[in-house]
């Protein structure tokens, strides 16, 4: 017995934003549909498959372990058919949609000119920059959510390219008042200014304070480059930021920047992209642009 099952791209669309969001109704809100539409379709999908994808409970869904084998391969499908399309109507000028994840830090203070140069230049691309950590980026662009991503290196997985774009010196961030880092030791409770967890610089904060013997410092985790430059000037703790981010401040005597080892100071800023997916003609002008920038 051969088993035929229909599915339809929008459907492995719907069923991975259920997945990653955990909620019929967040899932609903992303694909701007209704979430009767969302449930029903979850609901054919399993029947189809004869198999329960989500557990159902007051707070949403969690997916069961048949989806969580299914779901790599519905990123797939659908990528796959998306490049297919794009192949199709790619004549060669850059054109179509193109989403590109970035670092906050490397948005703040390097994308501007190499964005405006390729919008300029080829208008009929549809981009879209969005910011996360390296490790959201990472996620994201694995699962076939973004074209390609600007992360801090190193970055080692079989399904990536990388290329070198930035590099980057990094200094350890505090309050004007801090003249020498080596009386941090001397605080009894040091805060760290940090991104979420999953920031590849929050990762080498915690190397930099381990190295000087501090080990007992609590996060505290904001969301901004802005709020994440005025706590430390306000003396509320310590971050470790690239020079360029934190020049202005410095120069202006809000922070100050203090040089680290040469183990820590060099960072690479990656763009990286999954192997196996099409590259457009807006990706192919991108990544052109990007060499540029080395």
């Amino acid at each position: 017995m051969i088993w035929e099952v229909a599915v339809d791209a929008s459907d492995l669309k719907m069923f991975e934003a259920v997945a990653r969001l955990g909620s019929m109704k967040r899932a609903a809100a992303e694909l701007n549909t209704v979430q009767s539409n969302v449930t029903a379709r979850i609901k054919a999908l399993e029947n189809d498959l004869g198999i329960s994808l989500f557990q159902r409970h007051a707070r949403g869904v969690t997916i069961t372990g048949p989806g969580q084998r299914m779901l790599p391969f519905a990123g797939q499908i659908t990528k796959l058919l998306a490049d297919a399309r794009a192949a199709a109507k790619d004549d060669g000028t850059p054109n179509g949609p193109l989403k590109i994840g970035s670092l906050e830090t490397t948005t703040a203070m390097r994308l501007a000119p190499l964005l405006s140069n390729f919008t300029l230049a080829y208008p009929e691309v549809q981009l879209v920059v969005t910011t996360g950590t390296t490790a959201q980026l990472v996620t994201e662009l694995l699962e076939y959510r973004l074209d390609g991503a600007f992360v801090a290196g190193p970055v080692e997985h079989p399904d990536l390219d990388r290329q070198v774009v930035f590099i980057e010196e990094l200094v350890l961030v505090t309050s004007p008042s801090v003249t020498d880092p080596s009386s941090l030791t001397k605080c009894g409770t040091l805060r760290t200014i940090v991104f979420q967890y999953g920031c590849s610089y929050r990762q080498k904060l915690e190397a930099v304070l381990s190295g000087m013997g501090i080990a007992n410092a609590r996060p505290l985790e904001l969301g901004s480059l802005d709020a994440m430059i005025a706590c430390v000037s306000a003396g509320v703790g310590v971050t470790l930021l690239p020079r360029r981010v934190v020049a202005h401040a410095a120069s202006e005597g809000n922070v100050s920047a203090h040089a680290l080892p040469q183990i820590h100071a060099n960072v690479e800023t990656l763009f990286i992209r999954r192997k196996d997916t099409y590259v457009s003609s807006a990706m192919r002008a991108f990544l052109e642009l990007c060499d540029t920038q080395t």
